[in-house]
Formats: structure tokens, C-alpha cells, sequence
């Protein structure tokens, strides 16, 4: 195992000989720094094929035909916009970025949920000609108002979530929804790469240690290697590898088939999803494994920015903030890469680097005003996985947001710690009770990583 610093001894290089000195609209869309020239073309590959559109079928473009039957977004990057990060719809118009996950009590295949029978494991709000949208989604906010310790208040807002307009009938009455909004994804190949010995020791540690935090890690079904791995991507860490999370998420979100993946997401229910034209001139599945492997790699070898003015001294006074409020327990600054779990995906470059995060990759009670009530694999409906936090800073000119936690309620660093609960209470009680150019200094020290 290898010991978590206190700080960044490497300064700016949170992701290692990874790390690219970028910044504004495309910081998050970079190559890891140490790839090789062919890596580098099969990046570009994978890009295109990341943020172009995919069409309806039948069309004369059979290698990106196969949009739906339902669907959310159009590529990949009608999600994760320029890599970065979703948020919420603004007033009256349809979550693209934002999806509802849904499932009903019990425990389904590996352990995992059991879909909701008419409408499956997420709401569509999309669909091609000739197949009716699932449904469409209704946010409304509840104003929260609270006071710091030296008096300023805050209000937060507490998201809502009603679907109307379903296309198949009521949903069961027992239905339990979660919102998930898309993350960045810069360094999710490093992370990938962390030693699972690495964050079972996060475990351990913490279970041995005084104080209520005791994070858990997530045993969850992994669909491309057909095997229970340790959890790691996801909002409940319910997701082990790149590879499943992106063959999900082209079923799901877009509706392309892939070898992991090779049905189409329709119910029986659903007779028109079932009957809509298939793409790729009808052979399945509508993205081949070469292709499929390309976004994959392009994913895995996103590079993350370095961090920025990590020497001023308001970041290093909110760095010692962070860790006296024992921030740092469940945001573990760093680990070394051992080799990822699926080599031919990814590259050797993600390997032997010394990373900063700021994740322990564990899930957390986070108390009930995060709660979704929905558990998934080992996840409790209180429980959410540590993510990381670095780039966190750089999201809003990548995105023009800070629209932060599992469903983008929060605006801003700040915000999100406030919505702590559960075992990082003490935490928030702690950042309540700081003062103004303290609380500042803290965000300054988290948007710097």
C-alpha cells in the first residue's frame, strides 16, 4: 500500500507524466502527455466516434447508424461536453446530461437491481420516428436555508423529481428512481489503474480508525470480463471498468448495441422499441469491438490538467483546512498506478505514475438529505462513492457551470460541503464554523487541484 501524503509533492503534476498544462474550454479534452504517436492516432480515433452524432436506421452510414429506439443523448458527447461535467435542465426544457435511474425492491442478476418491469433501469426521454419516448422528466426546488457560525446565511436547493407524459402506462408503485448527472472524465484510466489492494486498504484503514468514518468498497458484476470486480466508476461505485461503463452507456443513453451489450434496451412491453430498425444494415452489434475498443482508449487516455497556482498562500492555507477537517480521510490525496484491469483498452502510459485524486473510491453514508433510497450491488440508498475531486476547478471553463454532487444541486465547492451528512458531518460542522477567509481559502485549495 502506499502512504497518502499531505500534499502534492510534485506541485502541479496531479496525474503524473500524464499531465497536460491546459486550461479554459478544452482542458479536459487532452491525451495523456507520455502517450506514443500510434496511441496518440488511436485517441483521435476514439474521439470521433466519442462526440460525433450517431443516426437513425436505416442509413446510408452504417458505421454510425443505430440511434434508439429510446434514447437521451446522440453521442457520447451530448453527456460529457468536451469530457466535462452535466448539469441539471435548465427551466422547461429536457435533461440530456441528467438521467433517472430505475429499479424496483430485490435483488436482481450478480447481485445487482432489478429494473423496473415496463420501463427498465433508466427513463428515456428520447426516442427515433415511430417509437414513443419513455416519458419526460419535471424537476422542481425546495429552498434549504441554513447560517454559518459568524452569521451568513446560505440557502441550498433541494431537487424534486416527477416523470409524466410515460409512453407505456404507470410504472409500479414501488419504483425507486435516483438522478445521476455525468461526470467529468478526465484520469479515469489512472484511475482505473489503482492497485484494488490500494483502496481495500482505504477500507481497512478507516474500519481500524477512531470517528464515524468507515467507507466500504462495492463488489459489482463486470459484463465485458463476465466476473464480480471491485467497484470503482459510477456514483455508487456500481460500475468495476471503462469498458462496461461505456458499452452501458451506448445501450442506455444512445441505444447502440456492442458484443457487451448486444440487445437493445426495450421491455416486452414496449412492442414499437422492439420493432424499430436496427443499424449497422441490421447486423448486430451496431458498434463493432474495433471501434468500440477506440472510445474505450480515448476515454482511458483523457489526461488531467495540472493544477494551478498550487504554491499560493490561500491554497496552502485552505490545504491545511481540508485536512484538519479530516477532508482528506475520505478525499485520499494520492496513490502510485499498478496496471489496469482490461491492458488492451488502455495504455502502459497510465502505469507507474504518481496520482493525485483526492478519492478513496469507497462508499460513504452520506446521510439523509443526499439520500435516494435506491441501493445498487453493495450500495445502500444512503451511500455514495468519495469521487474524485481533481480538475474540479477548471469545470467552469470547460462548462460554464460548477453545478457539483450526484444530481448537480450543488452551485459551486462550497455548496457540495454543505450537503455533507452522515459520516462526513463532523466535517461540515467543522467548514460551519470556519470563518469567511477560511471557507474561501478551502475553496481556493479545492478548485486549485
Amino acid at each position: 500500500m502506499h502512504a497518502a501524503p499531505t500534499d502534492d509533492p510534485l506541485g502541479e503534476k496531479v496525474g503524473g507524466n500524464t499531465t497536460v498544462y491546459a486550461t479554459g474550454r478544452n482542458a479536459f479534452s487532452f491525451p495523456a502527455a507520455n502517450l506514443t504517436d500510434p496511441e496518440r492516432t488511436r485517441f483521435v480515433i476514439g474521439n470521433s466516434f466519442f462526440k460525433r452524432n450517431w443516426v437513425e436506421a436505416p442509413s446510408s452510414t452504417k458505421k454510425r447508424d443505430g440511434l434508439g429506439p429510446h434514447f437521451i443523448a446522440r453521442s457520447c458527447g451530448g453527456c460529457h461536453t468536451e469530457d466535462g461535467r452535466g448539469a441539471p435542465p435548465a427551466p422547461g426544457e429536457q435533461p440530456v446530461a441528467l438521467l433517472l435511474r430505475l429499479s424496483v425492491a430485490g435483488v436482481g442478476a450478480h447481485g445487482g437491481v432489478v429494473p423496473e418491469p415496463t420501463y427498465g433501469d433508466q427513463l428515456d426521454n428520447a426516442a427515433v420516428q415511430r417509437v414513443k419516448p419513455e416519458g419526460k422528466v419535471a424537476i422542481a426546488y425546495e429552498n434549504v436555508a441554513g447560517r454559518f457560525a459568524d452569521g451568513t446565511p446560505y440557502t441550498l436547493r433541494k431537487p424534486r423529481y416527477t416523470m409524466d407524459e410515460l409512453g407505456y402506462g404507470p410504472m409500479s408503485n414501488n419504483v425507486l428512481v435516483s438522478p445521476r448527472i455525468a461526470p467529468q472524465l478526465i484520469g479515469v484510466g489512472l484511475i482505473e489503474a489503482i492497485d484494488a489492494a490500494d483502496i481495500m486498504a482505504n477500507a481497512k484503514e478507516q474500519a481500524a480508525a477512531p470517528g464515524p468514518i468507515k467507507g466500504v468498497p462495492n463488489q459489482v458484476w463486470d459484463a465485458p470480463s463476465k466476473q464480480m470486480m471491485l467497484g470503482r466508476f459510477g456514483w455508487k461505485a456500481n460500475v468495476a471498468t471503462i469498458a462496461h461503463q461505456t458499452a452501458g452507456a451506448f445501450n442506455g443513453d444512445i441505444g447502440i448495441t456492442s458484443s457487451v451489450f448486444p440487445d437493445e434496451a426495450c421491455t416486452p412491453e414496449q412492442k414499437d422499441c422492439l420493432a424499430a430498425p436496427r443499424g449497422g444494415a441490421g447486423k448486430s452489434p451496431e458498434i463493432d469491438d474495433k471501434t468500440f475498443g477506440e472510445v474505450v482508449f480515448y476515454q482511458a487516455t483523457l489526461a488531467p490538467p495540472a493544477r494551478r497556482t498550487p504554491d499560493d498562500p490561500q491554497v496552502l492555507q485552505g490545504q491545511k483546512l481540508f485536512h484538519d477537517a479530516q477532508c482528506a480521510v475520505c478525499h485520499r490525496p494520492s496513490y502510485v498506478t499498478a496496471r489496469g484491469p482490461n491492458p488492451q483498452f488502455t495504455s502502459k502510459a497510465v502505469s507507474g505514475q504518481r496520482i493525485f485524486p483526492y478519492t478513496d473510491l469507497l462508499l460513504h453514508d452520506m446521510g439523509v438529505d443526499l439520500a435516494d433510497d435506491r441501493p445498487d450491488f453493495g450500495a445502500t440508498g444512503q451511500q455514495w462513492k468519495t469521487p474524485p475531486i481533481w480538475g474540479i476547478g477548471l469545470i467552469k471553463d470547460v462548462n460554464g457551470h460548477m453545478r457539483l454532487l450526484h444530481d448537480g444541486r450543488a452551485d459551486g465547492v462550497l455548496e457540495a460541503i454543505l450537503w455533507h451528512g452522515g459520516e462526513a458531518e463532523q466535517s461540515r460542522q467543522r467548514v460551519l464554523s470556519m470563518s469567511k477567509a477560511q471557507r474561501d481559502a478551502l475553496v481556493k485549495f479545492v478548485e486549485s487541484l
